[in-house]
Parts: C-alpha cells; structure tokens; sequence
C-alpha cells in the first residue's frame, strides 16, 4: 500500500475516532440537558401550585382534619380539577397533592385518591424541595416535589408533586442525535476531502515518490554529490541554487551557495552566461583551474524542475596535454639534431675517404665549437643545460617557419641543470608561444628574447617580443582569464586580446607555477612601440648546488 493510501487512511480514522468521542460526548451533554430541563420544569410547575392560595387553603383545611379524606369527595373536587387542568395544559404526566400525612388529595388515577403515596415524602415535610428521578405508580419519571405552606406562617402542610414522563423527556432526543450525526458524517466527509488534497499536493511536491524512495534518493544523492570528483550544482526553475557538492564550491570557489541566485555568484561573465543559456560543453576559466561545464534541464512528469549543472576540472588534463606536446616538441628536436648530426657525420666521412685531413679536421673542429647541430639561435651557447638548448632550438626552428626570430638575452645567466623539465617546459613553451604570435602579429622585425637567470635550485625567466603589447578589455590576460595581476593594460575596443592568453595556457603555466611556490606574471604590457614581457619563477626547478661548484671551477 502506498504511503499516501496510508496516510489517507490514517487520517480518515484519526478524524472519525475524534468525530465519535465528540458525538458521544455531545450526545451525553444533549440528554443530560433534556433532564435538567424537565426537572427545572417540573420544580417550576410544582412551586406555582404549591404557592396558590386556593391549592394552600384547602390543603391546611384537609390536613387539619385529623380523619382521612373521603375519596368520593375528592374525586370530584377542586385540588383533583386543578390537578387536572395544569397537568392536561403542561403536558406533565402527573401532577399529585398530598397533605402532611403523604394522603393523596389529587391524582391522575381517582382510584388512589386517600391513599398514602408511593414515594418518600419526609423530607419534603420538612421544608425542602426535592427534585430527581424516581419510580412510582405511573412508571418512571422526572418530578419535582414542593412542600405547600398554609397562608401566613407555619410548618408545611402538604406537598406538590409534578413529574414528566421519561419518553416525553426524550422527544427531542432524536433530533439532537440526528443533528449530532449529520455535524460528525459532515466532520468525516470534509476531513477526507481535505486528506485527498493534501495527497494530491503531497504527491506533487514529491513527484509521486513515497518516502521510502525519497530516503533512499536523499542516500543516494550523498553518495553519489560527495563520492565523485566532479561539482554539481542544481538549479530551481527560478534561477536559485538548491544544490552544490563540495566539489563544485572548491572549484567554482564559491562559499555557502545554496540559496542564492545563480546571478548573484562570484562567476566570471562566461560560466554565469553559459550556465543561464543552458550551454553544453563549454570551457572556461575560473581562478587558476580550467573547467569544463555541462548544463542540462531537468524534467520529469512533463514538469520543468530547474538546471543541473555538471562541472569537471580539465586543469590537470590540459597540463597534460601541455606537457605530452613539450614532448613531442622535444622529440621532433631530436630527430631533426639526429638526422643533422648524421649528415655532418657523413660529410667528415667522406672528406676523409677522400684523403682531404686538412679540411675534415676543420670541419671536425667548427662541428666541436658550435655543436653538433645548429639551431639558429643567437646566444644559445649561454643556455648550458641540453634539455633546454633543445627546447628553445625546437621552438625557435617553429618560429622560424613563422618569420620570428629567437634569441638569448645577453644578461642570460644559468650554470645548472634543469630537473624539473616538464614544468620548465610548459611554462617556456606556452611564453615563448604567445610570444611568437604576438610578434608575427605586430609590424617591423619579429623577434622574440629569453631571458634564463639561476637562482640556487630557482628558475627565472623572461619573455620578451616584438608585438604592439596586450590589449585585454579592461585588464591583462591573467585577469580576463579569471586572475587579477598589478600590471593592467588599458582596454582599446573591448575586443579583448586574441594574441596573449586567448586559451588556457596562461592560467595553466601560473598553475603549474604556483604549485612549486612560484608565480607568472606581466612584467610590461608594452604598447604601440613595444611588446609585452612576460616574467615566470619556477622554485625547484634547478640542481641545487651546480652554480656554486661550477663557478669555484671557473
């Protein structure tokens, strides 16, 4: 049986237990108010006979007769006409006078007439008014008895006694009774059609779950928010968040969410307009992570219930992907250096084989002194690590193909070797990247220097080229990518830079910088008459110790 079916049930029977003890409870009020209204009756009817002062007289004259009244004379006289007459105009069963002995004066049946009554009537002598139920000749009924004092003072001398049949009593009891079911059926008939719409609005509050499910969905929507690595954020028709897992506020950097408008949240512009247009798919850049938004509707039943956005982190993965294409750069390096090396190689053969020493051993000796391959870069000799010569050669044989040129800075100064080459090599490669299309973009000589200093195991290094500078919309590309630096270039068009920073590498090299202790950053916006430097701190990234052991050696 569904939860609803009980709850109906439930209340239906709640409801209808209360409607009875409120029936019976009225019931018993309605009779016991039926009794007091015959007894309130019958103790009036009694106490306007007993104060009349024909029904006085001829009591106090029969009770001073010591003898019993004859019952023919009463029969026929005026106490048994009185009688009579009050109990035929007020509907009362009986209406007795007695004198002070308890001899009946008047009676309904005349056969009793000069008896003694059937009930106490002691107390009543006394003085005092007695009013109850009791049993007498006539059956069951509520009377009220009223001692009858002689005209001026004295002890009573006699007694009225009224009473009203048990069924005339209750003639209006089924009416109340009726009254009372037809309150308890109305009672019963609006509390199910209240219970039926409280199941139909229960019903649509839970999408028709019953509450075993919706617990089992609350577990499973803990497990499920806080046991994956992605962030979810679910949003209500109106725009408001109603759900953010950990995840989502670590990567979103948000704080406390859940009740806001989505509008209202610390967003760059692109998350917050891509999530509003129900955009899928979409990367941005938030802080220093490069994320990946999924927005989808949600509807269930034909009815719309808001937005879940999904929000996974491509930080790492884009790294990655930095990394394996520094490789493959470095790779193609070396097949280019190998098949170079080859050819030199061949070529000392053959001056060899052709008994030409004298040249061969020049050309050994210019192949010693500029290397075994070379990369056309001005100032290379300064740059003593391989892993690094050959990176710079392979971007500067990239850019040559471009039409840039690229050099080492004079002020160069590096003595050790790199370890951390992965990171090295994102980091250069996306500077020198950008600064390669920077200068290709720019007017005059496209060229693009490096500068490389050591520091103990530190790596410093600037970026420098020929293009017009950077022309964000307001701010430098680590700002427009969700960072803010202390250099700002002024904004043009608002178009926004489409040479420095126009992906993710920027935000990704400042990452993988800042998770050694280190930091990326813009050095000089340049301008019209000069491009824009770009400076990097890699901690960690050198041997320590080499610089000191090979200037002692020098």
């Amino acid at each position: 049986m569904r939860f609803a079916t009980r709850l109906l049930l439930a209340q239906l029977a709640t409801v209808a237990a209360v409607v009875a003890v409120c029936a019976v409870v009225f019931g018993w009020l309605g009779v016991r108010q039926l009794r007091e209204e015959s007894e309130a009756a019958a103790l009036n009817i009694a106490r306007t006979i007993a104060e009349d002062r024909d029904v006085k007289t001829l009591v106090a004259e029969l009770s001073a007769d010591p003898g019993t009244p004859d019952a023919a004379d009463l029969r026929g006289g005026p106490l048994q006409a009185i009688a009579a007459d009050v109990a035929e105009r007020t509907d009362a069963l009986f209406v007795v006078i007695t004198d002070d002995h308890g001899i009946r004066l008047a009676h309904p049946t005349e056969a009793l007439l000069g008896e003694v009554v059937s009930t106490p009537f002691a107390e009543v002598l006394e003085g005092n008014e007695v009013v109850d139920w009791e049993v007498g000749t006539l059956g069951e009924s509520a009377r009220a008895k009223v001692p009858i004092y002689p005209e001026g003072e004295g002890a009573p001398v006699g007694e009225v006694s009224v009473g009203f049949e048990r069924a005339s009593v209750f003639d209006d009891l089924p009416a109340l009774l009726a009254t009372i079911a037809v309150a308890a059926v109305g009672g019963v008939a609006l509390a199910a059609l209240a219970t039926l719409l409280l199941r139909r609005r229960f019903e649509r509050l839970t999408l028709g779950l019953q509450p075993e499910e919706l617990v089992a969905l609350v577990q499973n929507q803990a497990a499920v928010l806080e046991g994956v690595g992605d962030g979810v954020l679910a949003l209500s028709p109106d725009g408001r968040v109603q759900v953010c897992n950990q995840a989502a506020e670590r990567m979103l950097g948000l704080d406390g969410p859940v009740g806001r408008r989505f509008e209202e949240l610390p967003l760059p512009d692109a998350v917050r307009e891509a999530v509003i247009q129900g955009a899928s798919a979409v990367e941005a850049v938030v802080g220093d992570r490069v994320l990946y938004l999924d927005t989808r509707p949600v509807v269930r039943g034909g009815r719309a219930l808001g937005r879940i956005v999904v929000v996974r982190d491509r930080t790492d993965v884009e790294a990655l992907a930095g990394r394996l294409e520094t490789v493959r750069t470095m790779t193609e390096a070396l097949r280019v250096q190998r098949h170079e090396f080859a050819n030199r190689l061949h070529v000392a053969s053959g001056l060899i084989d052709a008994d030409r020493v004298d040249e061969a051993r020049s050309f050994l000796g210019d192949l010693t002194e500029r290397g075994a391959v070379d990369f056309g870069v001005a100032g290379l000799e300064r740059v003593p690590d391989a892993f690094l010569t050959s990176l710079i050669g392979a971007t500067a044989a990239t850019a040559r193909e471009r039409g840039v040129s690229v050099r080492i800075s004079d002020d160069t100064l590096l003595l050790s070797e790199v370890v951390a080459a992965e990171d090295v090599a994102a980091i250069l490669g996306n500077l020198v990247g950008n600064a390669v299309t920077a200068a290709v973009d720019g007017s005059g000589p496209a060229w693009v220097e490096i500068a490389l200093f050591g520091d103990e195991d530190e790596l410093v290094m600037t970026v420098s080229d020929s293009g017009r500078g950077i022309r964000p919309s307001g701010a430098d590309p680590f700002a427009r990518a969700g960072f803010r630096d202390p250099v700002e270039a002024e904004a043009d068009d608002g178009a926004g830079d489409r040479v420095h920073g126009h992906g993710f590498g920027l935000p990704l090299s400042r990452d993988l910088a800042r998770r050694r202790g280190g930091d990326v950053w813009v050095i000089d916006a340049g301008g019209a008459q000069s491009g824009a430097v770009f400076g990097a701190r890699i901690p960690g990234a050198l041997r320590a110790g080499r610089n000191t052991d090979q200037e002692e050696n020098r």
